[in-house]
């Protein structure tokens, strides 16, 4: 199942915070919103992918109680970026000093803040070409390091601010460079 775009605008205008509360009166569906105000009504993940997203988030959340630089998120956070948009990546993660200049209701609700990096995960009935746009837009608001993984073709993509996209023919690991001084993600249970 594709995820469903609904064009409210012509009749509708959803404000953010109208947005937030149809997101916790349908807590079945997962809603993400483009810039546009396009409301976009994710399909739930099967079981291979749920179970690879919750890898990829497992070791996300390791490293990041270790490091202590930063907070981590899954996929069931949903952020404001900049441009408007609300998205919700499958693995996120924010420095510490970002996170904590945001006020409490800011953290309670879709935090306001582009995330330093995310993960997405392309399960089998996402549009490659979709998941890329959604990449670009990623860094476009402030991500500095992103990775989509297409577990299909065994290619990780790698996004980063101001550089051509790096496309990895079935790594092993995949380094989070600078941005996650030290952390490793481990493809192995990924594939």
């Amino acid at each position: 199942m594709n995820a469903l775009t609904v064009n409210l605008r012509s009749v509708l205008e959803l404000t953010d915070e109208q947005f937030f509360q149809l997101c916790q009166a349908n807590r079945d569906l997962r809603f993400e919103r483009t810039a546009t105000g396009e409301l976009i009504i994710m399909p739930p993940t099967g079981g291979e992918t749920g179970n690879r997203n919750a890898r990829i988030t497992q070791q996300v959340m390791n490293w990041t109680d270790a490091d202590g630089t930063g907070i981590a998120f899954d996929s069931s956070t949903c952020f404001k970026l900049p441009n408007g948009a609300d998205r919700s990546p499958d693995a996120a993660w924010i420095q510490l000093a970002r996170w904590n200049a945001l006020t409490e209701a800011e953290k309670e609700k879709f935090p306001p803040i582009c995330p330093d990096f995310v993960i997405e995960l392309l399960s089998p009935s996402d549009s490659l070409k979709v998941a890329q746009e959604k990449m670009k837009e990623y860094i476009e608001n402030g991500v500095r390091l992103g990775f989509l993984i297409n577990r299909k073709s065994r290619q990780v993509m790698i996004y980063r601010q101001g550089k051509e996209v790096e496309v990895l023919e079935s790594p092993a690991t995949v380094s989070g460079e600078e941005v996650l001084n030290g952390f490793v993600l481990n493809l192995a249970m990924i594939w």
